[in-house]
């Protein structure tokens, strides 16, 4: 009995697969009550056990070929031969078990766990909108003190280095676009602390080795950033910092000491310091630079008293400036230079007027002046005037041409004023030429008169020695 069981166990597969699907005869069927049997090798084997095997046989060999395909290659093939693509495994396969998110304990119709916002990484529904999560007062980590804390940005104050570096970027850029209340509303969002009055002190320091337009434009930045940014008592104490450190400023800016004099008259006027400040120093200054700027600031201060605004006491840039106001500049320049013969002065002054598209002016004003002047200084002191200032570059050539090209347009007018323009033009050309100041294309365009007049109708054609 034992040896017949064996046997049953043992039975091959492939026989099992040979064997026929329909294990009833026609005579078993007929039967019904008896037990139906099968021979295989010689021993009779019931049918139901035969029809176990089978199914036994069929899983593993499936098992086996999906198993088999899904780790030697990246596709699949599902129970019913069709063939699935990459990442997505079958059903029936030991990795598809992971990744299905139906519920495994066979209840339900299948759908995802949780509507689908289960999982790993996942948010909740999509769609889904969290209100504000109420506190709740039985949760064992309530704390009373939640309820009135109250979060803010904590900005640390500016220590010296810092300031520096934040700051000197902020106002070298507000001298190129002029907004002072930009320049307002980024120092409200630093942390200025007990830097306050280093503001002014690093405004002015800057604008000491600019340009007028520079000190003009820090003068109006001071005057709107007090009462909003910084205190009168802070402008004061910014001011008497200045003053001390006068010498050191020197160093860099020689003129340092008129030009801070210049700040607090300025100041003055405004508002913005107390009228009563520099009074407050007599007699108790030993620094001699900061005297001079107490008593430059005391002098334009007594010129408002009798008229003068010190608004414009750093004068107007030629943007701001009209044509006619300009050409008035130029000629009191002029004026000046011919008065007192320094020419490194006369540089200087037409410097800051900050109009190097309006030069041309000076060099035609310079022409003319030695067109109507009678004697031979006013000829060397403009010629030495022009070579000084195209060696230095000031004028370029551009404008040097355009001055002259103007003079050479006007001279018929001119004449009708000066009879002895065209001979004093032609040797004033030719002692720039010689010079180095312009060129000789330039120079062959100077007018001459084009009628000559004769001693008289039979002296051979000589020429009178003067020309008109």
């Amino acid at each position: 009995m034992e040896v017949e069981n064996e046997q049953i166990y043992n039975v091959n597969p492939t026989e099992l697969d040979h064997l026929s699907d329909t294990p009833f005869s026609g005579e078993e069927e007929n039967g019904g009550s008896e037990e139906i049997k099968t021979e295989i090798n010689g021993n009779w084997i019931a049918a139901s056990s035969i029809n176990e095997a089978k199914i036994n046989a069929r899983a593993k060999r499936r098992l086996r070929k999906n198993s088999s395909r899904d780790s030697g290659r990246g596709d699949s093939v599902s129970d019913n031969g069709e063939t699935l693509k990459n990442g997505v495994t079958a059903p029936t396969s030991p990795k598809g078990k992971f990744l299905d998110r139906r519920s495994r304990s066979g209840k339900g119709r299948g759908l995802p766990k949780k509507g689908g916002a289960g999982g790993k990484g996942v948010w909740g529904t999509p769609g889904q909108v969290y209100d504000v999560e109420e506190v709740d007062i039985k949760d064992p980590n309530y704390d009373d003190d939640q309820e009135n804390c109250v979060y803010e940005t904590v900005v640390p104050p500016l220590d010296e280095r810092a300031f520096d570096k934040t700051l000197t970027p902020m106002l070298q850029e507000y001298f190129e676009h002029g907004d002072t209340n930009e320049v307002a509303e980024m120092l409200r969002d630093l942390n200025l602390g007990e830097m306050k009055y280093s503001v002014p002190v690093l405004a002015v320091s800057l604008s000491l080795e600019g340009k007028a337009s520079h000190r003009e434009m820090t003068s109006k930045l001071l005057s709107d950033l007090c009462g909003t940014v910084v205190s009168t008592s802070d402008v004061e104490k910014s001011f008497d910092r200045l003053l001390k450190e006068l010498p050191e400023l020197m160093l860099d800016s020689p003129r340092a000491p008129q030009l801070v004099g210049q700040f607090i008259a300025r100041a003055v006027g405004d508002g913005i310091l107390c009228s009563t400040y520099i009074d407050s120093y007599k007699g108790t200054v030993d620094c001699v630079q900061a005297r001079a700027a107490l008593d430059r600031a005391t002098v334009l201060l007594s010129m408002k008293k009798g008229g003068k605004r010190i608004d414009s006491v750093w004068g107007s840039g030629g943007g701001q400036q009209s044509v006619k106001q300009l050409v008035k500049e130029i000629d009191m320049l002029l004026k000046e230079y011919l008065l007192s013969g320094d020419v490194s002065e006369a540089e200087r002054c037409l410097q800051e007027l900050e109009v190097p598209h309006f030069h041309h002016e000076l060099v035609y004003e310079a022409i003319v002046m030695v067109l109507e002047s009678t004697g031979e200084t006013t000829f060397k002191m403009m010629l030495d005037l022009l070579k000084s200032l195209w060696t230095s570059t000031v004028i370029t050539l551009d404008q040097m041409k355009r001055g002259y090209e103007r003079v050479y347009r006007e001279i018929p007018d001119i004449n009708l004023d000066v009879p002895h323009s065209y001979s004093v033009l032609e040797r004033f050309v030719e002692e720039c030429f010689q010079a180095g100041i312009i060129s000789k294309p330039l120079r062959d365009l100077c007018p001459s008169r084009g009628r000559k007049r004769f001693v008289s109708e039979g002296d051979g054609g000589r020429l009178k020695l003067e020309s008109y």
